[in-house]
């Protein structure tokens, strides 16, 4: 076992540090988290009453969502009658929802081909929309499965979300990527895919498109990063090839996760921003975040994430539940060159 307690793990992009729990075996028992149901029945389903027998549609759960109130002062300042003080912009953006077929109450790995692209063919157009708009500044968009990922519905979905600022998560994603390739001359995501299919410890799937491994600096037990070979910024781009092979990337590493039960998950799609222009330097990725842990005081009280399960750890037992479900990750034995794909 190693001596310390921790392994402090920096981000190669963002800079952010992560504390890696190093001096215990991990305990699968300790992990096995089922994700809880709400039980919705299609009667009571409010997406279901709303949704398309037999395809994928949009529905509005609340137009202008965000009402920019800035620091305390700033909102209780009396204005005069003159411009609204810095940060009061009033409402802005709306959350909507891309809702599955009614009925369709299963997990994202669990739908069909067609459901899966047909959510990120929607989740592309929404975003090419919403560039069009002009309107905000960055459009979320995260799938939340099992009420403890905070989700309010059984009904496969994808809420999202048009933002009136830049997230911060991003905005350091961005800010670290820009300096990446001033000082090294590439994308850091390309790089990462490269590296991490050179090094094949965190590596839990492979084909033509699409790379999913286990980021070094996890910040929780079982984080994914689901990136395309194909360096684009903005997944409002993504051609039909593309989406076809992402949401079959998702599917088979969200199938994975049945080892611990079928926990819940956060499922989040960083792009690139929709007033800037970020062509070289960002790159569009998913990211899975199950959610098999609670915050400690260490982590509110610092900042910093505490991982209990190194990323080498998950990755080992994810590849051991694809051998034994017979799962193809397209994980060979021994490294691979990033042109063995045709």
């Amino acid at each position: 076992m190693p001596g310390g307690l921790f392994e402090l793990r920096k981000d190669s992009i963002t800079g952010w540090w992560v504390a890696v729990v190093v001096d215990r075996e991990f305990q699968k028992e300790r992990f096995h988290r089922p994700a809880q149901h709400r039980n919705q029945s299609i009667e009571d389903c409010a997406n279901c009453n709303f949704a398309a027998a037999d395809s994928v549609r949009l529905r509005m759960l609340k137009p202008d969502a965000f009402i920019v109130a800035g620091t305390e002062r700033e909102k209780d300042s009396d204005t005069d009658g003159r411009e609204p003080a810095l940060g009061l912009l009033g409402d802005s953006g709306s959350w909507q929802t891309i809702v599955a077929p009614r009925g369709h109450h299963e997990s994202f790995a669990q739908t069909t081909p067609q459901i899966a692209f047909e959510l990120l063919a929607h989740t592309r157009d929404v975003i090419q929309y919403a560039r069009e708009q002009d309107r905000t500044e960055y459009l979320q968009v995260v799938q939340n499965y099992g009420r403890q990922a905070g989700a309010l519905t059984d009904h496969l979905c994808f809420d999202f979300y048009d933002l009136p600022q830049i997230p911060h998560r991003v905005g350091e994603e961005l800010g670290g990527a820009a300096r990446f390739v001033i000082r090294e001359g590439s994308c850091p995501f390309c790089r990462l895919v490269r590296d991490e299919v050179a090094n094949g410890s965190r590596l839990v799937f492979e084909d033509a498109a699409s790379v999913c491994f286990a980021p070094y600096a996890s910040r929780s037990p079982f984080e994914l990063w689901v990136v395309p070979r194909h360096h684009n910024a903005d997944f409002g781009t993504a051609t039909d090839a593309q989406l076809v092979s992402a949401a079959d990337t998702l599917q088979s590493v969200l199938g994975l996760l049945s080892s611990l039960g079928g926990p819940a998950y956060n499922l989040i799609l960083h792009s690139a921003p929709l007033r800037q222009r970020v062509d070289e330097t960002y790159h569009w990725h998913w990211e899975v975040h199950p959610r098999l842990r609670e915050i400690a005081g260490l982590e509110l009280g610092t900042g910093l994430p505490v991982n209990p399960v190194s990323p080498e750890e998950a990755t080992r037992e994810l590849l051991a539940t694809a051998r034994a479900e017979a799962i193809d990750t397209g994980v060979a034995v021994g490294p691979r060159s990033w042109d063995d794909f045709a």
